[in-house]
């Protein structure tokens, strides 16, 4: 994946957009050349902070200054992106990175092509068929990897001639390392070549990261320690076990197992695909790119993926003979094209599909934005009707709407919704549960809440709305106004009463309405928001009301808690099963003593 960027202005709006999963990411210079590779661990905080910190080196500045383009592949690890970092380093050499003059690598561990195999760790490849492992990123835990092999399996560490001619004649005997434990001493024909070939396919089965057996035999060895009370040979154990679990032995990005190939992936909607592709060149991921096609004939995905292939292949110039693809297509090139079930081939078409989707939902995400920008635009725009329509100082981009709820008087509580530059701003929503006011009285309740709820304000420092609206009518208002009096906001905000169900608007003091033109988008945005404060105040009254019937129900039978309540309640959903419940079935939930107070209050004949 690519973006274009040049200045701290400019990367600022696609900040957003970098993925905060590991990863390498290069910068191109407007030449189009490579000039720095780097790795994170995160990648939207690591490029970030190339634009956001302002004390960097000369260096750094510089190389700030030449980027003109980044590209970021996504991988599953850390690890991986040390290693895919360093391989593109060594490809590349951008001018910013520092390459290594001696071609330092990762270091893997080797099968000697041998006689009785020696295992040891090794920066060098030599090509006399010998096998591989790794390569590794962490040297300390490899070492301590292979510590653990040689007290546990034991090899031989020479580098004595083992071949049958010279066994046989029995030029070599035994040396400390056999008398210490350490080696079976094959040299002396002590120890069989089909035993140690069976020693070193363990050893292979250990770098290759099967450790199920191994682990689990160590963990019963631990635990036979500990039930004797041998707690340092446990801890040495544990040691082990650790470091077992902790190897890793592979790498998606870099791996001896998968040579040259291709990976192609593609997603796709109704309107568009969006396809990834890898170059893999000696097992190292060398180009990705993704790309969006547009499917202007209703394409199929099999359309798609041909079409990819061919377009990338001649972009890499890529002339690897096999292709790993998602699902089956016609092909009769000579290329062949692979559908992998599972192996590191499997592991590369998920990686691919990984940037690939993540493409597909960044693009509709930018899609969205657009047009999210095109109604915050509309948006403005009514606000300036309410504006104009209710003759305002302000432009009310910070709306906030009151509304009371009881049912027969019981439970008063009320609600108020802030609306933001026309949307919802719900971290601003409260909920008030009426104190002072006794019975039916929505005006004096209203007065209560307006009160509460600005002089928190007040008390906060936080900004008074431009505009505030009380659904009722005038009695409503006039209650409120008393509390924004009282406070000393008066010509500090607006505050206007919305009749209910007739949409008449009226100003404190006004004995004629106003009404806006009934199809008004700015009418529309009010009611939006008047039942917008309804559905969150009937929301709040329903639970109220719901945990009052409750607490009548069950919480005043002596010696029932709330906790006891609401452990009936969720086995038996509510209260009318409870009453209906037997013994037995109340008592397999609060208990014998207060199930037979449940009991007793719900049957009062039957005890």
């Amino acid at each position: 994946m690519y973006l274009r960027c040049v200045t701290k202005e400019e990367f600022s709006p696609i900040q957003k957009t970098l993925p905060q999963e590991p990863g390498i990411y290069k910068y191109f210079n407007e030449d189009g050349k490579i000039i720095y590779v780097g790795k994170a661990k995160n990648l939207r905080k690591r490029v970030t902070s190339y634009f956001q910190k302002e004390d960097h080196r000369y260096k750094t500045k510089k190389l700030v200054s030449e980027i003109h383009r980044l590209e970021f592949t996504i991988v599953p690890s850390e690890q991986d992106a040390l290693l895919l970092e360093n391989s593109l380093i060594k490809q590349y050499q951008p001018k910013y990175n520092i390459v290594l003059k001696d071609d330092r690598s990762y270091p893997n561990i080797v099968i000697k092509n041998e006689p009785f195999p020696r295992i040891f760790l090794t920066r060098k490849k030599i090509k006399d068929g010998s096998e591989y492992i790794g390569p590794f990123t962490d040297v300390f835990q490899i070492r301590s990897l292979l510590q653990l092999i040689r007290q546990t399996i034991p090899l031989r560490n020479c580098n004595l001639n083992l071949s049958d001619k010279y066994i046989q004649k029995g030029k070599y005997k035994p040396c400390l390392e056999y008398h210490i434990g350490n080696c079976k001493a094959p040299c002396a024909a002590l120890q069989s070549k089909e035993e140690y070939d069976f020693q070193v396919q363990q050893v292979r089965q250990m770098l290759k990261g099967k450790l199920g057996d191994i682990i689990r035999y160590y963990k019963q060895e631990m635990l036979q320690h500990a039930e004797l009370l041998e707690f340092e040979k446990a801890e040495l154990v544990k040691k082990k076990i650790e470091y077992l679990q902790n190897y890793q032995s592979k790498s998606v990005v870099v791996s001896k197992y998968v040579g040259d190939v291709d990976v192609c992936s593609v997603v796709s909607d109704e309107h568009n695909a969006y396809a990834n592709y890898m170059v893999i060149s000696q097992g190292t991921i060398i180009h990705t790119h993704s790309a969006i096609i547009s499917k202007t004939m209703q394409e199929s995905d099999d359309e798609v993926l041909l079409a990819i292939i061919d377009q990338m292949r001649e972009k890499f110039r890529s002339t690897s003979k096999e292709i790993i693809v998602p699902f089956e297509v016609e092909w009769d090139q000579e290329i062949t094209l692979t559908i992998p079930k599972g192996g590191e081939k499997k592991k590369l078409l998920e990686l691919s599909l990984h940037n690939a989707e993540y493409f597909m939902r960044e693009f509709r995400r930018k899609k969205t934005l657009l047009i999210d920008e095109e109604d915050q635009k509309n948006k403005n725009e009514i606000l300036h009707q309410i504006q104009k329509s209710l003759h305002l100082k302000e432009v009310p981009v910070h709306i906030e709407c009151f509304d009371n709820s009881n049912f027969q008087g019981s439970y008063p509580v009320a609600a108020m919704v802030c609306f933001k530059e026309g949307i919802p701003y719900k971290k601003e929503y409260r909920h008030f549960h009426i104190k002072t006011v006794e019975g039916i009285n929505d005006f004096a309740s209203m007065k209560e809440i307006v009160y509460r709820r600005y002089k928190r304000v007040l008390e906060e420092k936080k900004p008074i709305p431009q505009l505030i609206i009380i659904d009722g009518g005038k009695g409503q208002l006039s209650s409120a106004m008393e509390s924004i009096e009282e406070l000393g906001l008066i010509g500090k905000t607006t505050v206007v009463g919305l009749a209910k169900n007739i949409e008449e608007i009226f100003f404190p003091g006004d004995t004629e309405s106003v009404k806006l033109d009934y199809q008004s988008n700015a009418l529309n945005l009010i009611k939006q928001i008047r039942d917008e404060v309804h559905r969150f105040g009937i929301t709040f009254h329903r639970a109220t009301r719901s945990k009052g019937i409750i607490k009548n129900e069950l919480e005043k039978i002596d010696g029932i808690s709330s906790k006891n309540s609401q452990l009936l309640l969720i086995q038996f959903k509510s209260v009318e099963k409870i009453k209906k419940a037997r013994l037995d079935e109340l008592e397999a939930i609060v208990g014998k003593a207060r199930a037979a107070k449940v009991f007793k209050y719900f049957h009062p004949e039957e005890t």
